[in-house]
């Protein structure tokens, strides 16, 4: 199992913004459509049915826009209406293995939250990047998090525990969460990138009580050195190969320090998601990106099945801290390295039908080892981009990767430099007319704006399809 977060604070940015970007890597079948929630009140007493669990509701949520796997009540990677992004990945811990040597001996624990369902609920609940913080950690100590989060797994084999980099305009947290515990460490200055590994080691700002003193009961950690804890090296499962994520981790800081002294532009994390080694003395991937050699940021489905899946989806969260600026979500289905970063602002008031789709399953919240494999949907632009995918590769080797994936490159390369010089544009008009206080006609300025983006971009890959059929 394998995604990547990374983020970079406004020091580090030509933006002077926070930019956070994050890879979803999931199975080949696993749809993510692109999915907006509006604010809403709740009456007093309401409850909200999860996967696994229902719980109270909160009186008031706010406005989000996350993407969205066909199945799940959460968020892989999502912003609110305040300019909060978060993205997540799975870490494997001992926590979590001792969780699966109870299931196997008869004793499971209670079925918990998913990682997704608490991303989408610190967005809701959280109106900086601290608050959402808090959601996420009550709700770990109350619930934990046991339970599959892939299609079709057992809670053995498809769960796992979680980490977050959970950013706004002013600051960004490194969140780690072991069963019911968790630990978190602020950043704000430079840039922080995280993958499927614990990272937080002796230094950190907040934490569970009894985060230590539960290692060393647990034998975890030496008695003797409790001053000088190693949360990291504490709670890792070591059974679990480091090279799934250390490769990864390694090589996005490595990418994100190349431009870390005010040069990181959101087209460059676009880059860093896009990345499988290219100009390394690995070379990328020998043959072609679609016949991985390693695990990647941008992540193939392999035929020897040491990847689990594509990337399902790629997002670039823009966040400023003042209101000279709207906060933007650029999300693409899919691959990266094949795909297509369209523009959403925080501030829509809706989205595209056809980002919203799901394939033949449909939309649904179903418990994950009872989902069927969703298919594919011309009705749908996740499966529209999974459908381009297949094209570009040929085959399952990818035999036409190679000649097929530059002609693609360049035409969407093309339509994100518009967009990016458009949504400018965009972004200073409707900051003036918020000034005249015309909020109806700003929402409709940025939702007509992501809709001409879609049907520019479903007019490309109509296109694209058509020219490799001769």
């Amino acid at each position: 199992m394998s995604c990547d977060t990374m983020v970079a604070l406004p020091d580090a940015t030509t933006t002077g913004t926070t930019v956070l970007g994050k890879n979803s890597d999931r199975p080949v079948f696993d749809c993510q459509p692109l999915v907006r929630h509006p604010a809403k009140q709740h009456r007093s007493g309401a409850t909200l049915q999860l996967e696994y669990r229902t719980i109270p509701q909160s009186p008031r949520t706010y406005a989000t826009i996350g993407s969205s796997p066909y199945w799940c009540w959460g968020y892989e990677e999502g912003i609110n209406e305040f300019g909060v992004a978060i993205g997540n990945e799975a870490i494997f811990t001992k926590t979590f293995s001792d969780a699966v040597a109870a299931s196997k001996a008869g004793k499971p624990p209670e079925p918990g939250l998913l990682g997704m369902d608490l991303l989408r609920l610190g967005l809701e609940r959280g109106r900086t990047a601290r608050k959402a913080l808090d959601v996420i950690t009550d709700l770990v100590e109350r619930y934990g998090q046991w339970g599959s989060g892939v299609p079709g797994m057992s809670h053995e084999k498809g769960g796992y525990d979680n980490s977050y980099i959970i950013a706004d305009g002013k600051e960004a947290w490194i969140l780690e969460t072991v069963g019911t515990r968790w630990v978190a460490r602020r950043v704000t200055r430079g840039v922080a990138t995280i993958s499927n590994q614990p990272s937080i080691r002796n230094r950190w700002d907040l934490a569970s009580h009894d985060l230590v003193d539960y290692a060393i009961d647990r034998g975890w950690w030496p008695k003797e050195q409790k001053s000088d804890f190693d949360f990291a090296r504490a709670y890792i499962d070591l059974k679990t190969p480091l090279q799934l994520s250390q490769l990864r981790v390694q090589r996005s800081h490595q990418l994100l320090c190349q431009k870390e002294d005010g040069n990181i532009s959101p087209q460059w994390v676009m880059r860093v998601l896009r990345d499988h080694y290219e100009g390394t003395f690995l070379g990328g991937p020998n043959f072609n990106a679609a016949l991985p050699d390693f695990l990647t940021l941008c992540m193939h489905s392999s035929p020897a099945e040491f990847t689990w899946g594509n990337t399902a989806s790629s997002a670039v969260f823009i966040l400023p801290e003042k209101d000279d600026r709207l906060a933007q979500m650029w999300w693409t289905p899919v691959t990266p390295c094949t795909g297509l970063y369209i523009p959403v602002f925080a501030a829509t008031s809706r989205l595209p039908k056809v980002l919203t789709r799901a394939g033949r399953q449909g939309k649904t919240v179903t418990r994950p080892d009872r989902a069927k494999h969703d298919t594919f949907s011309k009705k749908s632009y996740w499966w529209l981009f999974r459908d381009l995918l297949d094209r570009i590769k040929g085959d399952d080797t990818g035999t036409q990767f190679r000649k097929r994936q530059p002609i693609v490159r360049n035409a969407f390369d093309q339509l994100e430099r518009q967009w990016l010089q458009r949504s400018a544009a965009l972004e200073q008009h409707v900051i003036t007319e918020r000034k005249s206080r015309k909020p109806a006609k700003t929402s409709k300025r940025l939702d007509d704006f992501t809709d001409s983006c879609v049907a520019e971009a479903l007019a490309t890959v109509e296109r694209l399809k058509k020219s490799m059929k001769s």
